[in-house]
């Protein structure tokens, strides 16, 4: 089996995956969505009462006509937004819709905008701008600390990438983000306490040196509190890679270190901390919730957050569907980087003994 089909396979079991997890996702919002519809009805029926005395006074004298008028009025809503459909028909036109990026548009506008797809596509960005970078960051540190810390195993250096591993994936994000704004934006003034961008926004070059300005405190925090955790599982994986008999076999040849390291224990090590790496930037594109709501940074996590307490039941499904397409995403990077990084893995086919 090729490369090429084995790459078919997994995008079609990743489609196929997608369309299952999005089936059952829109049974759980069709339902929801059903109770928040007729709600709206009943208020649309009570707003067009009022709206119209001449017709309230009428109905008020004739308790049955009332009736047969809301009746009326009821059943024609209920048609309109096709509630008079069977469950399962909506569940299937919901999962179709999403599968189609129809996600159609929410009750109130958000970040200006009603449209779903224009609403993630506004937030999408501005949680690259923040996450991706800090994972960037946490990476290059992760990397570089502990490719380092497992040439010197058992050295200071390797016991303090061990200890701040433990302290920095302690501490929750949202807590040492408190207490960074707490410190650095009221105590000392240094940095703005959250947003994007000051109000009123600047104009030109200033524009996107004011974002970098306010973006300081939420990337510190982040990269605070992941770099340790990266740091220590590539020590990890350093050295069990370095213990591998091809590495021994460098070094008795007289191999210099650095080309041992790099050249061949660095790539050996490649898959899985590509699979990280893959991870790690894929997911980053989620957002935090409780980490943008802290900054208050107007991105995918604070989107889900927004939609969650206005009950927007087609921008909670836009945001899942986005955010499972993306994991499924990673996992097919995931598996093409370790056929293509480690030569011991035969992508496609079983190797002979």
């Amino acid at each position: 089996m090729g490369y090429g089909r084995y790459l078919a396979i997994r995008l079609l079991n990743a489609l196929l995956v997608l369309a299952l997890v999005t089936l059952l996702v829109s049974v759980l919002f069709t339902k929801v969505a059903e109770e928040d519809l007729k709600s709206s009805i009943q208020e649309q029926i009570n707003m067009k009462l009022r709206a119209n005395p001449e017709l309230q006074k009428s109905l008020a004298a004739d308790p049955e006509k009332f009736q047969q008028w809301y009746q009326r009025e009821y059943s024609r809503l209920i048609h309109a937004y096709g509630l008079d459909k069977p469950f399962w028909v909506r569940v299937l036109e919901r999962t179709k819709d999403t599968l189609l990026l129809n996600f159609g548009n929410t009750k109130t506008p958000i970040f200006g905008e009603t449209s779903v797809k224009k609403i993630i596509a506004a937030a999408i960005p501005r949680t690259v701008l923040l996450f991706t970078t800090a994972q960037i960051i946490v990476i290059l540190i992760g990397l570089l600390l502990g490719v380092k810390a497992a040439q010197v195993a058992g050295s200071a250096l390797d016991r303090a990438v061990s200890i701040i591993a433990m302290l920095t994936s302690s501490i929750p994000m949202w807590w040492f983000g408190m207490i960074a704004i707490l410190i650095f934006s009221f105590k000392l003034g240094w940095f703005p306490s959250g947003g994007m961008t000051s109000t009123p926004p600047k104009e030109g070059f200033a524009y996107y040196v004011d974002i970098l300005y306010h973006m300081v405190l939420p990337v510190g925090t982040i990269v605070f509190v992941l770099f340790g955790g990266w740091a220590w599982t590539t020590r990890n994986i350093m050295i069990g890679t370095m213990q591998e008999d091809f590495i021994m076999a460098a070094r008795a040849k007289g191999v210099p270190e650095r080309k041992v390291i790099y050249g061949h224990a660095l790539r050996a090590a490649a898959p899985p901390i590509i699979t990280m790496t893959i991870f790690s930037l894929l997911g980053s594109l989620g957002g935090a919730i409780i980490t943008e709501g802290v900054f208050n940074w107007p991105g995918m996590g604070r989107l889900y957050w927004t939609a969650l307490q206005q009950n927007e039941t087609r921008l909670l499904m836009g945001v899942t569907f986005v955010t499972v397409a993306l994991y499924l995403i990673s996992m097919i990077l995931a598996d093409l980087a370790y056929g293509y990084l480690d030569p011991r893995v035969k992508v496609g086919a079983s190797q002979r003994t």
